[in-house]
């Protein structure tokens, strides 16, 4: 390829990304998946997909990544292609508008001035005693003033705001921030989940969307676990004591509730959920039919112990948090087995926590119960790391700013003509505006008034 034909490719290349209907093509094909993305829920249980969607369909979504969208390679490529584009455009448009903004001495058209509605007046004045009290005035109001003589008099160019024309940039590089934030976040970011009961401790989470391990680099400790309740029964607040650890050693100490979340080395710990486990300790009662004595003997779950009186063996083998019975969700429920005296004899025992003595249903010598339990409870923490937050936010706070610049600030320019008509001299006074010409137009009314005012002298 020669020199020729590479700057040929180069220059093609370049206003492929600078077009304008790439960037409507890109954005139309962003909303179009993201429509997608709304419509079929992202990371799922795989099983809900294959029965929803069927074989055929399951397995192209899943070629396409259709089920963790925002994480696939094309949707980044697309956000990249986006990226790109603007940049381009970006660059491709700055030149002329950096030669407007910082030029020194900016070039100014009497001709083009002339084609905006103005406003005319005559004063008693010489041009020579207007110029300096003219020039005085609007330097007050505009940042930039420059006067030139005529062969009647002279004129006056002002004008202020140059700068805002960077607004568009602004939002342009705002957009970036927050593209470059996203990719981060989806690339090198992760949300996980992890129980961990009371006492224990775990450095192991688990990923959202795909249930993988992922190691962190610190211990997450959970020291106690609160929870208080309303009058209905319904949770009020849940709070976990947490600690996190370093080589063994505690760094941070915190208590967490919902919405209040830990943040360390960029890692957010929320509170998430909650629940129990079995205690390590329970106290079982045993109730003899016969002499109508109780008994109660501390144990735990897999330790077996002797009933008095000689009625046999008890074992705490399961804790279930939901058992059915009799097709009767019964709730939280340890479950055992009785042995016969002989040994040769065994029963199952059901015993739910929320319906006690309910073995007094049971045909047999005793009856057995649950006479203390201290649940032990484990906290349900949302673990998620995203490095492109601060970007997200930057670009959020810089967009803001770009388009309070871009719509809400605007370059005025000012074109002032004094000509010697006689003894007197005749003003005409124009001015233009990017934006809110009607603003401008009112502007250039009022100053005409206050010119129209002056007094030499006063």
């Amino acid at each position: 390829m020669t020199t020729e034909d590479s700057s040929d490719f180069f220059n093609k290349l370049w206003k492929f990304f600078a077009s304008v209907k790439l960037t409507i093509f890109i954005l139309s094909t962003l909303a179009g998946t993201s429509i997608i993305g709304t419509l079929i829920p992202q990371n799922e249980d795989p099983a809900e997909y294959f029965q929803r969607f069927g074989n055929f369909r399951y397995k192209l979504f899943e070629f396409l990544n259709i089920f963790d969208m925002y994480h696939s390679g094309w949707f980044r490529f697309l956000i990249l292609l986006l990226g790109v584009n603007i940049i381009v455009c970006s660059v491709e448009r700055l030149s002329a508008t950096w030669k407007i903004i910082f030029t020194r001495t900016p070039n100014f058209n009497p001709a083009q001035f002339k084609t905006q509605p103005g406003t005319e007046f005559a004063v008693k004045f010489a041009p020579d005693l207007l110029k300096e009290k003219y020039q005085a005035f609007i330097a007050r109001h505009f940042s930039y003033v420059r006067i030139e003589e005529t062969r009647k008099g002279f004129c006056l160019f002002a004008e202020k705001g140059r700068k805002t024309k960077l607004g568009v940039y602004i939002v342009h590089a705002s957009i970036l921030m927050l593209l470059i934030g996203s990719m981060a976040g989806s690339m090198f970011g992760f949300e996980g989940f992890v129980n961990i009961a009371q006492g224990d401790k775990t450095n192991v989470v688990r990923l959202k969307k795909s249930n993988q391990p992922h190691s962190l680099d610190f211990e997450i400790r959970c020291d106690k676990f609160s929870v208080s309740f309303y009058e209905t029964g319904a949770p009020k607040e849940f709070r976990s004591a947490l600690t996190l650890l370093e080589n063994g050693k505690p760094v941070m100490e915190r208590d967490i509730i919902v919405n209040d979340p830990l943040r360390y080395k960029g890692i957010n710990i929320f509170q998430a959920s909650y629940g129990s486990v079995p205690s390590d300790n329970l106290t079982l009662s045993f109730t003899s039919k016969a002499s109508g004595m109780m008994y109660t003997k501390k144990t735990t779950i897999g330790q077996p112990v002797d009933i008095p009186e000689g009625l046999g063996s008890f074992v705490v083998e399961h804790f279930h948090k939901s058992y059915e019975f009799m097709n009767h969700d019964m709730g939280e429920c340890f479950v055992g087995t009785l042995t016969a005296p002989d040994g040769k004899k065994t029963e199952d025992i059901v015993m739910p926590l929320r319906f006690r003595g309910f073995d007094k249903m049971r045909r047999g010598n005793v009856i057995v119960d649950i006479a203390d339990y201290e649940p032990r409870y484990f906290t349900g923490l949302q673990i998620t790391k995203d490095p492109g937050v601060w970007g997200v936010y930057a670009g959020f706070i810089t967009m803001i700013i770009g388009c309070f610049i871009a719509f809400f600030l605007c370059h005025q320019r000012l074109y002032i003509e004094v000509n010697r008509n006689g003894e007197t001299s005749r003003v005409s006074v124009f001015g233009m505006s990017d934006k809110n010409k009607i603003g401008m137009e009112q502007r250039v009314k009022k100053i005409a008034k206050s010119l129209a005012g002056f007094e030499i002298g006063a």
